[in-house]
């Protein structure tokens, strides 16, 4: 896959670019990439490098946070992920890279595609079996652009235009002619035929449709009305021009309601970081900083469904969906600053690597669009390897007179893999807030005067060199989310499993806890490293910047022997 060079941002939409590498960056900013002749373009940014005074402190108020508590603005849709991209296989460390066994992977309540990527790349190269990938969610925005999506990677030839088309119709609120061109002229097609030939079916009717490409095929099981819906993700909604889309858009993003919101999360940041968090909030291009935007002058049909509203949280960022480490160790060229550059660059290579990974391998996809609670009437028992169910609701028991129904594991174990068959088999369960879910004010306090790590690792990773002016000063707030994200929160977590009888509920359903993660970190999202260890500010830093708390506890299960 030939990456692009990086572009010279002495650009403008009348075509009259340069056309040089850019090989230089402004020292100041390190932004945008120039060549020789444009530094002084670069410059005219450094203005805009100022040190932030939230608004908060400014106008001597208490944060809007503080306040009124942390409130979702926006739609609670999750069209991109909101932890990490999950391997949920690590073949090598579990069945072992020579396995010779077919593989079966179930995303139960998938999100967006992340996970089905990380794993399908992350495959040995050794590994030649058949992989059968079967995705569902229950909410079809996110079934229909995975559907897209993986069409588009399946379908277009020329690498480079799938990938940049992949990224795009995922993460930017605005695509360019090439892109609907791939989507109306390449993939519609393929959905057209078949809504024309359900078209007299009932609407309620369950049809299933199969594409072969090669080894790999792609079948989808729909409604009837659903695959007509299906078209309308290929559609622009009527008179929504690119000016009305980032309106809209930026309606959500820089509410000024929600400014508070903002100065805390950019207080967290490098004065010169702040600028591209500020950028993709203001345009919503996933792109390096400095590349030219003028191509992009359509609004994303898979995001735009209706003409007035977008349909996520105003907190949705691309960079909460992959790993943090690995995207700033991606290369931005000498524009070190520039995060969302180096998310475009990390995505081309591992959306490349995907590709190229799955382009002679026998992979089947299948996609379905029903709440989890109906999968094991549509799926065969005991088939699958891996059972990721991360993004479903948590363990939902239910108790009285000792009578347990845990809706994941009545649900999934059933469909994984026997101990006998696969021992390494597993399904892997996340739970986002089940700590700050029991937490109580006693339960911080104790954590507050007593965790060693606060008490002697804070200190060293936020020394305090000024003192703070007000209550609600930045410092404080931040020491106060620091304080989450390197405490340990492992006695809470084991209150609130032994109070919803985990232990208990796996017995009833065949079901055992992994004693020894084989798959995921109990903890993935917390601090490893104390302060006097290689590499544990630079960890520190990338944990208060990540869109997670630290506090996300992943369970994996096994059946019983």
């Amino acid at each position: 896959m030939a990456v692009p060079k990086f572009i010279c941002a002495n650009w403008s939409p009348d075509q009259t670019d340069c056309n040089k590498e850019g090989k230089y960056t402004c020292k100041n900013c390190r932004l945008i990439l120039t060549d020789s002749t444009a530094v002084q373009t670069a410059k005219s940014l450094i203005g805009l490098i100022t040190r932030l005074t939230p608004a908060w402190v400014l106008e001597n108020r208490t944060p809007e946070f503080i306040r009124s508590g942390i409130v979702v603005m926006g739609e609670e849709k999750y069209l991109w992920g909101n932890v990490p991209a999950l391997d949920v296989l690590k073949l090598a460390s579990n069945e072992g890279e020579s396995y010779g066994e077919d593989l079966r992977l179930l995303f139960a309540a998938s999100g967006d595609l992340r996970n089905v990527i990380k794993t399908l790349t992350d495959l040995p190269v050794n590994y030649n079996q058949s992989v059968s990938v079967t995705i569902n969610d229950r909410d079809f925005d996110v079934v229909a652009r995975n559907i897209i999506l993986t069409l588009v990677a399946l379908v277009v030839d020329d690498r480079d235009k799938a990938i940049d088309c992949i990224i795009h119709i995922w993460y930017s609120a605005l695509v360019r002619d090439s892109d609907i061109d791939i989507l109306w002229n390449r993939v519609r097609p393929l959905v057209q035929e078949i809504c024309e030939e359900v078209n007299s079916k009932p609407p309620g009717a369950l049809l299933a449709k199969t594409w072969k490409f090669g080894n790999r095929s792609l079948r989808v099981v729909l409604e009837q009305s659903s695959w007509n819906r299906l078209l309308s993700y290929f559609r622009v909604p009527a008179g929504l021009t690119p000016e009305q889309a980032i309106k809209v858009r930026t309606n959500n993003t820089l509410d000024p309601s929600r400014q508070d919101y903002r100065d805390r999360h950019m207080s967290v940041l490098s004065p010169v970081q702040r600028i591209p968090f500020h950028k993709f909030r203001q345009d919503g291009l996933l792109l390096p900083f400095g590349m030219p935007r003028h191509e992009f002058n359509n609004p994303n049909p898979t995001l735009y469904q209706t003409p007035d509203s977008w349909p996520m949280p105003d907190s949705a960022d691309p960079l909460n969906s992959w790993s943090l480490e690995d995207v700033l160790h991606t290369s931005s060229g000498p524009a070190t600053a520039d995060t969302y550059g180096k998310l475009y660059f990390h995505l081309r290579g591992v959306f490349g690597s995907f590709m190229h990974r799955i382009s002679d391998a026998e992979v089947s996809f299948e996609f379905h669009h029903v709440d989890a609670s109906y999968l094991p009437n549509r799926l065969q028992t005991g088939s699958f390897s891996r059972i990721d169910n991360a993004n479903y609701a948590v363990l939902g028991v239910e108790h009285l007179r000792h009578r347990i129904s845990g809706d994941t594991l009545y649900l999934m174990i059933p469909l994984l893999q026997p101990h006998t068959e696969n021992p390494h088999a597993t399904v892997i369960t996340l739970f986002m807030n089940a700590i700050d879910q029991v937490m109580t004010d006693a339960d911080r306090m104790q954590i507050i005067e007593h965790d060693s790590r606060i008490k002697k690792d804070l200190p060293r990773f936020l020394p305090q060199n000024t003192r703070p002016c007000s209550p609600y000063d930045p410092s404080i707030v931040k020491m106060v989310f620091a304080g989450g994200v390197i405490a340990r929160h492992d006695h809470i977590f084991n209150r609130y499993q032994n109070g919803l009888h985990f232990r208990e509920a796996g017995e009833a359903f065949g079901a055992r806890m992994k004693k020894r993660h084989t798959i995921v970190d109990r903890w993935p999202c917390r601090l490893k490293l104390r302060p006097d260890q290689a590499g544990a500010q630079e960890e520190f830093d990338r944990c208060m910047r990540q869109g997670n708390t630290g506090k996300e506890r992943f369970v994996e299960w096994k059946r019983m022997e």
